[in-house]
């Protein structure tokens, strides 16, 4: 006779989690890549546009439903804290009364989709996916608080539509085209201010408002020549390359003294 040990707690709470821990397997996955993964910026860059595109394999378990898919693409630049002010014109000059401080938000956004967000998910998955410029996460510093507050916040909507002045926050409904039904592409415009680092884009397959499926890729936006040399001396070398800056401005107000002097 072979004795059994008793199914005790501990052993249902493991057999528990081996199951969820089973990744769940997908009927579709997402091959993307960019046209260019490192962009370098010179004296002359004025911006240009890197073309996205990639694919949707199905496999075998693919419902025969499914034949129609939406696509949302978010590309987030570096993140940093920034600042909105307010300003009131005051005795006949305009002065800040008030401001609001933004903690690691993208310097650069991109939403991208094959057509309106509303048509594509519910506003519910919206806010929890994050689709559209309304619905991103911008934690601001309010008082003692931490909190991301509602899209019409008067110091959020002057922060976006200021990035978005210049180009740094966008949002394109019809920028993703379908070339086939799994086949797509879209472009990323990068504007001439554009900020040195890595960029993150995540890639987002939604079905019948459903999200399928995400991917990541990523491309890298550096400074070259002179440019990159002045940018990493001041980052590694603050007290020397503050000094040199020192001695730099000395001597250009001495030359400009005799060069202006009036005998």
């Amino acid at each position: 006779m072979i004795a059994r040990a008793p199914f005790t707690a501990v052993g249902l709470a493991l057999l528990l989690g081996a199951v969820f821990a089973t990744p769940p397997a997908r009927a579709e996955r997402l091959i993307v890549s960019v046209s260019n993964h490192r962009v370098t910026v010179t004296p002359n860059y004025s911006g240009e546009e890197l073309v996205l595109f990639g694919s949707v394999e199905k496999d075998a378990t693919t419902p025969a439903s499914r034949t129609s898919y939406d696509l949302a693409v978010t590309v987030s630049g570096p993140h940093a804290d920034m600042v909105t002010r307010r300003k009131e014109r005051r005795f006949g000059i305009w002065v800040n009364t008030d401001y609001r401080q933004f903690l690691q938000v993208p310097t650069y956004l991109a939403l991208f989709s094959n057509r309106p967000f509303d048509e594509i998910a519910s506003p519910e998955v919206q806010r929890r996916q994050q689709l559209g410029l309304n619905n991103v996460q911008l934690t601001q510093r309010v008082g003692p608080d931490y909190a991301d507050v509602v899209p019409n916040d008067a110091f959020r909507s002057a922060f976006v539509r200021l990035r978005s002045e210049h180009g740094l926050y966008r949002e394109a409904t019809s920028a993703v085209t379908f070339l086939t039904p799994t086949l797509f592409r879209t472009g990323i415009p990068l504007p001439g201010e554009v900020p040195i680092g890595t960029y993150d884009v995540e890639i987002k397959l939604f079905s019948d408002g459903v999200l399928v499926t995400r991917t990541e890729t990523a491309f890298e936006i550096v400074k070259v020549g002179f440019e990159q040399f002045v940018a990493t001396n001041a980052r590694q070398n603050g007290f020397v390359y503050g000094l040199v800056t020192v001695f730099m401005a000395m001597m250009s107000g001495w030359m400009a003294s005799i060069v202006f002097r009036k005998d």
